[in-house]
């Protein structure tokens, strides 16, 4: 309940009476000062005023719009992807869309007006993202912050607004010093982009891109060769793939090389020059080289003086590869080419046509030292009938025990049978002699049908009938002789006993023997006194004794007596 006092709702005369007394309130109006229309309007005005500056701004900086075709559009996001070029942006990412093929992404960017300078024909892009190629791993930063697209500015100076970006990111930079050179080859091996390349065992630079050729016989790579040792290339430099441990069994024996542990475990390409190309200019851009199987192939001089030929033999050419070489006593002076086999129906033979490359002048070198100019094709066939007819032949040889890896020699042996050479065909055909293996399994088989006629069941039967009769013999001694044989021999060993016993120091006959020897030792004494006194006194032999002589006795006689 409230406490305070309620007024009536009729009034009565004395609550009228009491209202006249209160004061009335009067109303006046506020004063205010007057404004004139336009300055109402100065807020909003200068609010548009802003927002125009702001859009003209806008408008001042936004550039031009490019598109870049992709294969695809993993980690591209609308207004979120940006362009960067030395990791600045430039650019970002407005729309994406199919092509008309659905081949490709297009991917429409909105580039800022201070890099416009930027959209040139050989202007690139890709996508950066986490990547790992060739042992390196890139984009990293991109697993918090997201892809981006990377770009790099070109050198041309038409503009453009439409590219094809790269699904590989591009190793190098256009403003990088160097040089980039066209590398073909038979294959790609273990190349990879970003793979190293060598120079005395120095990396110089890498693989920058790779593709198949049209024909789809071979590869095409494009290489970075870092400055300044792109002035080391020159027209006359040798390309080679280095990739992993280089290891060759061949007729030359066993090989081991390699450039670096990297390319053992990714590997790469090495370059290297001739001693006489050493000091010439270096080679301009995108120069094309060939790849070479391995360090060995690269670096063999070239030679243009080799002429094709055919040697035919009719042994058996397991161990000879192709580039086995052709020496003539030691000295190198062609390679084999081919090796086929080839069925003559009419005598049902089977022989092996080995095509060879020899450098004929180099043949004529090592017979004169003044001959060495070029010879001309009829020189060339000239000198070799001469030979021919002196008893050079191609023969195969073993190289290495180890391997069994077989080469051809050219040699002269004269006691071969004579023969010639159609130069008519081509390619022509030199004679061949069998090798030494080849000799030795003809001897051993002539040994064989030799051997064939040995009659060794008569020469088995002869010896059985013979070892039965020794068997024969053999017993009759053990049966009729032996018996005899051992009677012999205990009679000869009772002999022997009774000898021993005869001999014996204290046998009967040892004592007679003793005793009789005494008995001749004091004879000899008594015969030594006598003669001693007859030399004293030869008139007793007709006198006698004295009688005082008689009564003397010798002491030497005494004691003999004794």
């Amino acid at each position: 309940m409230s406490d305070l006092p309620t007024m009536p709702d009729t009034p009565s005369p004395e609550n009228v009476a009491d209202q006249s007394a209160i004061p009335q309130a009067v109303i006046r109006p506020r004063h205010r000062w007057p404004l004139p229309l336009p300055l109402v309007w100065i807020v909003p005005l200068l609010a548009v005023l802003f927002g125009a500056w702001l859009a003209f701004q806008a408008i001042r900086e936004r550039g031009p719009t490019i598109v870049i075709a992709f294969k695809t559009a993993e980690g591209i996001e609308p207004h979120k992807t940006k362009i960067k070029y030395r990791n600045v942006d430039v650019g970002e990412v407005k729309s994406i869309a199919l092509a008309d093929d659905r081949s490709q992404v297009l991917v429409t960017a909105q580039i800022l007006r201070h890099a416009a300078g930027l959209l040139v024909a050989d202007t690139r892009f890709w996508v950066v993202r986490p990547r790992i190629s060739a042992g390196n791993v890139s984009g990293l930063g991109t697993l918090l912050s997201g892809s981006h697209i990377g770009m790099d500015a070109g050198k041309s100076t038409a503009s453009q607004e439409t590219f094809v970006g790269l699904e590989q990111p591009a190793l190098v930079d256009s403003d990088v010093p160097g040089r980039q050179f066209i590398l073909r080859g038979d294959d790609l091996g273990s190349l990879d982009i970003d793979s190293p390349i060598y120079f005395k065992h120095i990396q110089v630079g890498q693989v920058a891109a790779y593709a198949l050729d049209a024909d789809g016989n071979g590869v095409t790579l494009k290489v970075f060769i870092n400055a300044p040792y792109d002035r080391h290339v020159n027209i006359g430099s040798r390309f080679w793939h280095a990739d992993g441990i280089d290891v060759s069994l061949d007729a030359s024996g066993f090989k081991i090389n390699t450039q670096s542990v990297v390319s053992i475990l990714l590997g790469g390409l090495a370059f290297e020059n001739f001693a006489d190309a050493i000091g010439k200019p270096p080679a301009k851009a995108d120069t094309a080289f060939r790849i070479y199987a391995d360090h060995t192939h690269a670096l063999k001089p070239p030679d243009p003086g080799f002429e094709t030929y055919v040697m035919v033999f009719k042994e058996s050419a397991r161990g000879l590869s192709v580039g086995a070489p052709v020496d003539f006593r030691g000295v190198v002076i062609g390679e084999v080419v081919a090796i086929d086999l080839d069925y003559d129906p009419a005598t049902s033979e089977t022989s092996v046509p080995v095509t060879v490359r020899v450098n004929a002048a180099r043949l004529r070198a090592r017979y004169g030292r003044a001959a060495t100019a070029a010879l001309s094709p009829a020189d060339t066939q000239a000198f070799l009938d001469r030979l021919i007819q002196r008893g050079l032949r191609g023969q195969l040889r073993t190289a290495n025990l180890l391997t069994a890896q077989l080469y051809i020699a050219l040699d002269v042996f004269p006691a071969v049978p004579k023969a010639s050479v159609d130069w008519s065909k081509t390619p022509a055909e030199l004679p061949t002699t069998p090798g030494s293996l080849q000799e030795l399994q003809v001897t051993l088989a002539a040994i064989a049908k030799k051997l064939e006629k040995v009659p060794f069941d008569v020469i088995g039967e002869d010896l059985h009938k013979t070892l039965q009769s020794a068997n024969k013999l053999i017993q009759q001694i053990d049966t009729e002789t032996a018996p005899e044989i051992r009677a012999a021999v205990a009679d000869a060993r009772r002999t022997l006993n009774a000898i021993e016993k005869t001999m014996a120091a204290d046998s009967p006959l040892q004592q007679d023997a003793h005793a009789a020897l005494r008995e001749i030792s004091r004879a000899a004494k008594s015969f030594r006194v006598l003669s001693d006194y007859l030399e004293r006194h030869p008139e007793s032999v007709i006198r006698g004794k004295k009688a005082d002589e008689l009564l003397t006795v010798d002491p030497a006689a005494k004691a003999d007596a004794k």
